[in-house]
């Protein structure tokens, strides 16, 4: 990269003709619209994408998240490097045009509770998206590792858009379907790019398809009636007043107890998982959403939560009056849910409450009046043998591998 930030590469598509990037650091708020804007056009004719809620990922980058209190990071965008230079050669002191032609997106991060926790100096990359051209992917990735670099990291990591709890890995596999809720999507070359820029496999995560017209093995019921018999009882979470605020105070504890060491994972304070909670505390469906107790404890829970990717869909990013009422009519169409977790303590397994929790979200999904048709479990990390014989033996089949990616800044 030469220092105005054009890149001057060899389209992949074998053409001659060489691509002009320009990259430009995220400064202003014109150029944060820029950014904002750029999925609209890397998927303007692709019929799964689902576009995201514009004002989700301007609050996830705003000063205001609590990201940066123990984190940094910078937004880069990428537009044709003719353009800008055409309007030099004009006398234009202004680089861009009014709305520049947008060719993708990138995010460089560093988490410095990630670094503590891994004890190596690994930096992030998430919110990319790119045109179908490796001119632009490699020029994206390279002021990424730029950054990173700058701010000492030795290896790079992602796609992550900041944590894992939000949008990470790329689509590998499972492409002819639209993504569920909080779940990434894209297009088939993304992986492929990276890996002709020498990124190598870091872990590989399934999401599962649940048909709900077939039948639970009777292990399940017979799982939930052994939990019951010791003394753990079952309830929906609570969606409204102070009880919802007790269940987000007990479910945060039991995230922090069971997932602590996850992979490329790190906790969230109480106050930022409940922040988390109230965006998703209108979405809930109590019936998909069961949790265990004992001796009035929180001890497991199954999250499930409507599909609302099939209303956002027709919303277009925005949630104005017309997007609501839009999101109101579609969502009259969901038919089915996401399982985002389920989880007990470790000491709660033998009296089978995973298997109760199973139970119980299953037969929320099917029982009279619900709209279900089938479900889907995920991310579930390749090495997690436990849970991923759970959820065959439950009749999950995986359906769609996702992927994060590694590659070393030295």
């Amino acid at each position: 990269m030469n220092p105005s930030g054009n890149v001057n590469l060899s389209s992949s598509s074998g053409n001659p003709a060489a691509i002009v990037v320009q990259i430009i650091p995220v400064t202003t708020a014109a150029e944060q619209e820029w950014f904002l804007d750029v999925p609209a056009v890397v998927y303007a004719n692709d019929p799964n994408w689902v576009p995201p809620l514009r004002s989700s990922i301007a609050k996830q980058l705003a000063s205001t998240n609590p990201f940066f209190q123990y984190g940094r990071l910078q937004q880069f965008i990428a537009v044709r490097g003719e353009e800008a230079e055409g309007r030099r050669q004009q006398g234009n002191p202004s680089p861009l045009s009014p709305h520049p032609s947008l060719l993708g997106r990138i995010v460089a991060a560093v988490n410095d509770r990630l670094i503590d926790r891994e004890g190596q100096k690994v930096g992030l990359f998430g919110y990319f998206e790119c045109v179908p051209d490796f001119t632009v992917a490699k020029a994206l990735l390279d002021a990424a590792c730029d950054w990173l670099r700058s701010q000492g990291m030795t290896t790079v990591r992602g796609p992550i858009d900041l944590f894992t709890n939000n949008r990470c890995a790329f689509l590998v596999d499972g492409f002819d379907t639209p993504p569920m809720i909080m779940t990434p999507y894209n297009p088939p070359y993304y992986p492929q790019f990276v890996e002709q820029d020498g990124w190598q496999k870091a872990k590989d995560s399934y999401a599962y398809n649940f048909p709900l017209n077939k039948p639970l093995s009777p292990e399940f019921e017979k799982g939930y009636r052994i939990a019951l018999k010791s003394g753990v009882t079952f309830r929906p979470l609570r969606t409204k007043g102070e009880g919802f605020r007790q269940d987000c105070a007990s479910l945060h504890r039991l995230f922090s107890t069971l997932f602590a060491n996850n992979w490329s994972a790190t906790p969230h304070t109480e106050a930022e998982f409940l922040e988390e909670a109230r965006d998703l505390q209108s979405l809930v469906d109590p019936d998909v959403f069961p949790v265990a107790e004992y001796n009035g404890e929180m001890i497991g829970f199954w999250m499930g939560l409507p599909d609302y990717n099939i209303a956002l869909k027709h919303v277009n990013g925005k949630l104005d009056w017309l997007g609501i009422l839009k999101f109101l009519w579609y969502r009259r169409q969901i038919d089915q849910g996401r399982v985002i977790v389920i989880c007990s303590l470790p000491e709660y397994r033998r009296k089978m409450v995973p298997l109760g929790l199973i139970y119980l979200g299953l037969q929320g999904g099917i029982k009279k009046g619900k709209p279900y048709k089938r479900a889907e479990l995920g991310h579930v990390y390749e090495d997690n043998f436990p849970s991923r014989k759970l959820i065959e033996a439950s009749g999950g089949t995986i359906y769609k591998t996702y992927r994060i990616y590694e590659k070393s800044l030295s």
